[in-house]
């Protein structure tokens, strides 16, 4: 694997080669290895190239110490010899501790006056006289070095060796970025070659940046090398630092380098970064390695991965690193900060994770060992995250499962103010460069959306299922969406996300309570009155105010913040060219001035453009619809026909105790799963309240990974009476809906042309005891209709037409 020359005779018939490439990624190279030695199997020598090399494909110390951790135990239990080999005051302590902790045996080599010389620094399980001692070695000879005066001389003309001051010299890592700071000060005296700068660049670039091609090429474009070394000052430690990280960072240098007015109406970040080498650093010393891999390598990937969970967990950080990040906390004192997932996979172009990894909330409030105490928990929570059932079933459905998927993470100051005891945002939201969801014949998806809260972006995206947000068209963002009314209360936002200062913690509380401690904010901007609540005051005579509400209307209609949020989303997907999902926050002064802070920027993984008119069926008769719906409909306009239908009974299910409907969910997951095996098949769900609820009352609640396989997901507004969809565009959970294709359906039966023909779905014959033996007690409630060959030669085909908002599903002759 090494560009030095070869250590051993190539052509050697005793001597079996094997070829590796560190650039594959560290899995990869270490899962070579390992079946290389089992190949050979016990009883064999193995001679490694010089481990010093792999420093010029992984950029760092810490990845070589974490490579000879994993694999000199690993050949040692294979009962074989192995020699490794490092260049001597070349690596830090992130190296050299981890060898000298885990090696049986390890030897200074020097080279003096033609003369080699060994020294062992560490001996396991032997004892002799002279083992410490210098020795000369001379052919086939090694003779202890006796006489004090070369003793000296061999030593003195080295530097020292590498057990005593390992960590005071500088690794690679840190000498990279070291000499970029220097070379970019020589530039700046106009003294540094073109090229030398130009060199420099893109060896950061993959160093702490990207290894895709498609971000590099951004990078390049838009970072300079002062932007590089900014980041490597704000790294506590080595490696990459994540795809969240990279894509707030190209978001931010886009818009100041298109348009100088962005300098001044983006917010300031001072982030810091947490790469991916810790977590590898992390996993290797706690244990949590092997468990992880087996898990991965297990015929269900689920098995162990609580092991690995409580592992994370239960795990700890070496005291350097805890020094790190006391210093990193003492520069934000007890401002409030989050800690977010910033894997190598994530927020990339095709895989954009929404969701899946946890991001941690530390209020940041008590003593300094409180505070550290708290966040070392938040970061093992986000890696522990990786174990979580929705990621590894996301890695698994897009291929990604024995993929490198190193976990770095993003420490962001939270973005807002103290207002009374609590801290949030005014506004926060998330915005869409491309918009799926067209509720009106005036909207052109390719202007895009927002959908805006008052208070932390938590309730943007993240269903609320008992609250409302704002969703804005950009070319047209006065419209609201389906049933929603400006003049109605209800569909307004009435809780907010804030962070308790007092408790020392993230709380849902009511706008009402907020509203108290905000004297210093432009609330004409955010609220409006009560209109609801004013007309019937002037019926019954009253001269009332009635109190405001969460509107956002002025904010929309009189300010410049819809523009400017149109400007930053046409930039930013110039730019990637290619759609773009942008997590955003805006804090306002008493004059209504503001800035934008960029939360996070990736690429909106949508298909499809404006869409297609579809030929929708002429009238239907009766017998032969199975719904209809004005909308809401979202998702790609699509004729299809429908294999199978999996229909929850609304009346059954809302007589359920709780237990049972989490149990009802489950059994929806078992039946997805069955969905895999089964190409090109398209299943349509039918079910009460909303999909994804986190509150049985209001719906199912399943997670993702157990509907993700459906082709065809439908609401049916039937849970309770004063129940309206909040369609939840923007959320993580529509996110991934709009990634894998899917289409979704809102159905009102009560409302005029909302059809559903219960009859069909409630006495045709019944298959799920048939495909779940265990789940007859649950035939009242759900039912599963298969549709292949269904007879008469018919075939249940759905036409659903976005730009029109309708969708009709009907039997045809096939």
């Amino acid at each position: 694997f090494a560009r030095h020359d070869p250590i051993l005779p190539m052509d050697d018939d005793a001597i079996r080669v094997v070829h590796l490439d560190p650039q594959a990624g560290f899995e990869a190279f270490l899962d070579g290895i390992r079946t290389a030695a089992l190949e050979a199997g016990p009883g064999a020598a193995h001679v490694f190239d010089s481990l010093s090399d792999l420093t010029a494909d992984w950029y760092c110390d810490q990845m070589v110490g974490n490579f000879f951790e994993l694999t000199c135990p690993y050949l040692y239990e294979l009962e074989t010899v192995a020699y490794f080999a490092l260049l001597k005051d070349f690596h830090s302590a992130f190296a050299i501790n981890p060898v000298t902790e885990t090696t049986q045996l390890l030897l200074d080599v020097y080279y003096h006056r033609n003369a080699f010389f060994v020294q062992a620094l560490k001996v396991d399980g032997r004892t002799s006289p002279r083992m410490y001692t210098l020795h000369c070695w001379e052919g086939d000879q090694v003779y202890p070095v006796t006489d004090s005066s070369l003793t000296s001389e061999v030593l003195m003309a080295s530097p020292r060796a590498a057990l005593g001051l390992a960590g005071y010299r500088l690794g690679v890592w840190t000498r990279t970025f070291v000499e970029a700071e220097g070379l970019l000060q020589e530039h700046r005296l106009g003294r540094a070659a073109p090229e030398a700068i130009d060199d420099m660049f893109h060896q950061l670039l993959r160093m702490a940046i990207s290894r895709d091609e498609r971000v590099l090429a951004l990078a390049e474009r838009y970072f300079e090398l002062a932007d590089l070394v900014t980041i490597g000052k704000r790294m506590l430690g080595t490696g990459l630092i994540g795809g969240k990280s990279v894509g707030m960072l190209l978001a931010q240098a886009v818009l100041r380098k298109t348009d100088p007015r962005w300098n001044e109406l983006l917010e300031v970040h001072d982030s810091f970064y947490i790469p991916s080498d810790v977590f590898y650093t992390f996993l290797v010393r706690n244990d949590c390695w092997e468990v992880r891999k087996r898990q991965l390598d297990a015929a269900d990937y689920g098995e162990g991965a609580e092991e690995a969970r409580r592992l994370i967990l239960a795990g700890d950080f070496p005291d350097h690193i805890k020094r790190r990040f006391e210093e990193m906390l003492d520069y934000f004192g007890q401002s409030p900060i989050i800690v977010r997932s910033s894997s190598l996979l994530e927020d990339n172009f095709g895989n954009s994770f929404a969701g899946k990894y946890d991001s941690v909330f530390c209020v940041n409030q008590g003593s300094r060992e409180r505070r550290l105490r708290n966040f070392i928990a938040a970061v093992k929570q986000v890696y522990a995250s990786t174990m979580s059932k929705k990621a590894l079933a996301y890695r698994d459905r897009h291929g990604l499962l024995y993929r490198d998927e190193q976990m770095a993470l993003l420490v962001q100051r939270v973005s807002g103010a103290q207002h009374g005891r609590y801290y949030f945002p005014q506004v926060a939201g998330v915005g869409f460069s491309f918009n799926p969801y067209i509720w009106d014949p005036n909207i052109d998806p390719e202007a895009g959306m927002l959908r805006i809260v008052f208070g932390m972006g938590t309730r943007a995206v993240d269903r609320s299922d008992d609250d409302y947000t704002r969703l804005v068209a950009l070319n047209a963002p006065e419209r609201r969406p389906g049933l929603e009314s400006a003049d109605n209360p209800r569909h307004a936002q009435h809780k907010v996300d804030v962070l308790d200062l007092e408790r020392n913690a993230f709380v849902t509380t009511s706008f009402k309570n907020v509203a108290e401690h905000l004297e210093d904010a432009p609330m004409e901007l955010f609220t409006s009155r009560d209109r609801v609540l004013e007309r019937e005051a002037r019926d019954r005579g009253r001269n009332q105010q009635a109190p405001r509400v969460l509107t956002f209307d002025r904010l929309i209609r009189e300010s410049s913040f819809v523009p400017d949020m149109t400007q930053m989303l046409d930039i930013i997907e110039d730019a990637y060219e290619y759609p773009v999902d942008v997590e955003f926050t805006a804090n306002f002064d008493r004059e209504g001035n503001y800035r934008i802070g960029i939360v996070q920027c990736r690429p909106l993984q949508v298909k499809g453009g404006r869409g297609t008119l579809i030929d929708m069926p002429a009238a239907t008769e009766p017998d032969q619809l199975v719904l209809e719906t004005k909308g809401p409909v979202i998702g790609q306009s699509r004729i299809d026909v429908i294999s199978r239908v999996i229909y929850v009974c609304p009346e059954a299910y809302a007589n359920l105790p709780e237990q049972k409907r989490h149990a009802v969910a489950r059994l929806i997951g078992r039946l997805n799963a069955l969905i895999a095996s089964e190409d090109g098949s398209v299943t349509m769900l039918l079910g009460p309240g909303r999909w994804g609820t986190t509150t049985p009352s209001l719906g199912v609640p399943v997670v993702f990974a157990e509907i993700n396989r459906i082709s065809i997901i439908c609401e049916i507004v039937a849970m309770r009476a004063d129940l309206v969809p909040d369609v939840s565009f923007g959320t993580h959970f529509f996110s991934e809906l709009v990634e894998v294709d899917m289409l979704y359906l809102a159905l009102f039966p009560n409302h005029e042309g909302n059809v559903l023909n219960r009859e069909f779905l409630e006495e045709s014959p019944n298959r799920l005891r048939q495909i779940l033996p265990d789940a007859e007690s649950f035939e009242e409630i759900v039912r599963v209709i298969d549709l292949s060959g269904w007879g008469n030669g018919e075939a249940l085909r759905i036409y659903a037409d976005v730009l029109n908002q309708t969708a009709v599903c009907r039997f045809e002759s096939d």
